[in-house]
């Protein structure tokens, strides 16, 4: 995941970063209390780091959990700690599981060079035929 190194994000970088349209930012605002992003003399929405974790809970409960807005919503307001729990238990095991990936394929790759390698020595130093 994205380091969130900077003080406030526009809408368009916090929608980058989460793979989401900026209009389903602008909409779960009005479906979200929680999620109040500060807005400029020009009425420029400024994202903070939290504001960014709200909505990586509320995409994970909407869009992979598959949750209802409302149930969404309600899981939001009832139980915060137990969305960020599970969340960042998700986001560990995707972790792992990304590493585990390419681990099987360093093996993939190596165990069929070395086959590669087999077969090219046996064509340029055949065994002689046997006899019996």
């Amino acid at each position: 995941m994205e380091n969130l190194d900077k003080k406030y994000y526009k809408i368009r970088e916090v929608a980058e970063i989460l793979g989401l349209p900026a209009s389903t930012l602008r909409f779960w605002e009005s479906e979200f209390p929680q999620l109040r992003p500060r807005r400029t003399t020009h009425s420029t929405r400024q994202y903070t780091p939290e504001d960014v974790e709200k909505l990586r809970m509320i995409k994970y409960l909407v869009k992979d959990r598959g949750l209802k807005l409302d149930a969404a919503r309600d899981e939001m307001r009832k139980n915060p700690e137990g969305v960020s729990r599970r969340y960042e238990a998700v986001r560990r095991l995707e972790g792992i599981r990304e590493r585990l990936s390419a681990l099987l394929k360093t093996l993939d790759d190596r165990l069929l060079a070395q086959h590669r390698a087999a077969r090219v020595a046996k064509v340029h130093n055949p065994e002689p035929p046997t006899l019996f």
